[in-house]
């Protein structure tokens, strides 16, 4: 196949349009609500760079909270303009391999048996790479461009240090190593093994020793090894262990975790050849029965052997191996609270293993491997889009979760969520009561069942679920919040008022908090304290239409008559199909005497 490397990259572009164009009708999913939708750091540039704390996907990655600005900028809350440029950054990723395969290929150590073929194994290589389905997650997920913004900031690195083993220009090179090397500091904490593998590469295919590359080109690692530093100083501006998230202090044992991830590794590698099924969460699992895991290590444990004993005897062939595993050793070995196996962790190891194969093919069909290669990247594009549809909504998401890993309680709590939304009551009651039965520690989801519960009008196991969730999480505002509000309708006002104002205390920046306790305060006929709550929660949420509504409910009951239409319009402009703003507004203009409710 006769190509040019403009062709070549234009067929790269266009591989990647026709795999994630349908990719735009996704919605938001799970952590993108917090990091993004509802991050008001995005919202101004002077705070772009500074993300919010508490564990989310961009806190102690400033620029990758900054791109979620730079998107939000474009399509605001609207999504599309966030999967534009999580589109674009795989894209230029996609295209970064394809140069750092080329220019490895070419290199003088390996030109007489790979430059011939240089480009179109560099093409295939970087065209499986890109439409491949398990890279769905971390280009349609859109939260998780922390690891295709450091994937390709990782790609840059490297495509940079090798670009200047042969430029006449090599410090300009270098310092853009570097500078992409700090890059992908700032967005995520993987770019750690950027400089290890950099000088691997150095020493495999060029200078034949780490002492030769490093006496060649000490500058270069000198500079890389020092971004170190700026990731370590972020690393702990989240507490050391992204607060309380992720670290050897977190509540995990070590080695249970270890031990499951001889099931991700060994699934990672499954789906890279045979990608389904695709599982957007996998649950958490831990195992300290090493019978478990033994079919797991027999698979792992050789290849690692193999990959040892590679770098010193086979180097080439070791550097797949050590691409692959050094790549997912920083969140293979650190301990975690919310993620044992992860799909978009392959997002940067994939490249190993499908340029492996391509580079194997070759040497075992020759040309007839580029007719095979072309089908199997339409197979992997028709796979991906197809995988882009899931993601169309929470709903479908979750129930093919749900179907893929019926024991995962996250699952059933994500889809209860979509379904309570959507106004599947009913249907939600069932995975939430599932969700608490398979994780009954969790109190998030006991709050949740609570939540759907009380909805459904059954206030007294309402009460009860929000009272087990208070149990499991003392200091929790929100449950303290929620079941202010169960109770104040349960005609409980002395202990609708404890918890709303035990809310407050802990929460005192929370709207629903405030908005809670001034509703309950309400009821118990303390209408002037209640006023004051609810203007609270309106200076915290201004597009509050139920804080608007009941502190208009409030102004009538002190007499304040004048000030309560206002609250009601601006309740009917936040809302329009909000009934009870309008039935109020309604009696106010027509009986201006007449008490709202």
């Amino acid at each position: 196949m006769r190509l040019s490397v403009r062709t070549a990259a234009v067929l790269l572009v266009l591989a990647a349009l026709a795999a994630y164009a349908n990719s735009f009708g996704g919605t938001w999913i799970f952590d993108d609500l917090a990091s993004v939708l509802n991050n008001p750091s995005l919202r101004d540039w002077r705070t772009a760079f500074s993300p919010p704390a508490g564990g989310l996907t961009v806190s102690g990655r400033p620029l990758l909270n900054a791109s979620f600005a730079t998107s939000y900028a474009l399509s605001g809350p609207a999504p599309w303009g966030h999967h534009a440029l999580n589109l674009l950054i795989h894209t230029l990723a996609g295209l970064t391999l394809f140069g750092l395969v080329r220019r490895t290929l070419v290199l003088p150590s390996l030109a007489s048996r790979w430059g011939p073929s240089a480009l179109p194994l560099a093409f295939f290589a970087a065209l499986l790479w890109t439409v491949h389905p398990l890279q769905t997650e971390s280009v349609t997920y859109l939260v998780q461009r922390a690891e295709s913004l450091m994937g390709l900031w990782f790609l840059l690195t490297l495509y940079a240090a090798v670009r200047s083993l042969t430029s006449p220009r090599p410090l300009a090179w270098q310092a853009a190593a570097v500078v992409a090397c700090l890059l992908g500091v700032a967005t995520k904490e993987v770019i750690v093994v950027a400089p290890v593998l950099a000088l691997l590469h150095d020493r495999t295919f060029a200078a034949g020793s780490f002492r030769a590359a490093w006496q060649r080109r000490r500058a270069l690692y000198v500079g890389l090894f020092a971004t170190w530093l700026p990731l370590a100083a972020l690393v702990l501006s989240t507490g050391g262990n992204r607060s309380g998230t992720t670290g050897f202090d977190v509540g995990i044992a070590p080695v249970a975790y270890w031990l499951t991830q001889f099931e991700a590794v060994t699934r990672y590698l499954a789906l890279s050849v045979w990608p389904h099924p695709l599982v957007f969460e996998y649950g958490l699992s831990w195992t300290g029965d090493f019978a478990t895991v033994a079919p797991f290590a027999l698979v792992v444990l050789p290849l690692l052997a193999a990959t040892l004993w590679a770098l010193w005897q086979r180097p080439a062939l070791g550097f797949f191996g050590a691409w692959f595993f050094a790549l997912l050793a920083p969140t293979s070995l650190t301990p975690s609270t919310v993620q044992t196996i992860v799909e978009h962790r392959m997002y940067l190891p994939l490249a190993a293993v499908v340029t492996l194969a391509v580079l194997g093919a070759h040497a075992w069909l020759g040309r007839r491997a580029g007719w095979i290669g072309l089908a199997v990247a339409l197979a992997f594009a028709a796979l991906t889009a197809r995988r882009n549809r899931t993601y169309h909504s929470e709903r479908t998401l979750w129930a093919d979760t749900v179907a893929h890993r019926p024991a995962n309680a996250a699952a059933h709590n994500g889809l209860a969520v979509a379904q309570l939304a959507a106004g599947d009551t009913p249907a939600a009651l069932g995975h939430f009561a599932e969700a608490v039965r398979l994780a009954p520690a969790r109190a998030d989801y006991q709050a949740n069942y609570a939540g759907a519960l009380a909805r459904s009008g059954r206030t007294a196991d309402a009460i009860a679920g929000y009272e087990a969730a208070l149990r499991l999480a003392p200091r929790s505002a929100d449950a303290h919040a929620n079941l202010t509000l169960v109770l104040s309708e349960a005609d409980r006002p002395a202990d609708a008022l404890a918890h709303g104002e035990t809310a407050v205390q802990l929460a005192p920046g929370s709207a629903t908090a405030h908005l809670h306790l001034g509703i309950a305060l309400l009821r118990a006929g303390r209408a002037a304290e209640a006023a004051t709550s609810l203007d609270t929660a309106l200076r915290l949420d201004p597009a509050s239409p139920e804080a608007h509504n009941t502190l208009g409910v409030a102004l009538i009951t002190l007499g304040r008559t004048a000030e309560a239409a206002p609250r009601f319009e601006a309740a009917l402009r936040l809302r329009p199909d909000y009934p009870q703003a309008a039935d109020n507004l309604r009696r106010l203009r027509a009986l201006p005497a007449t008490s709202a409710r």
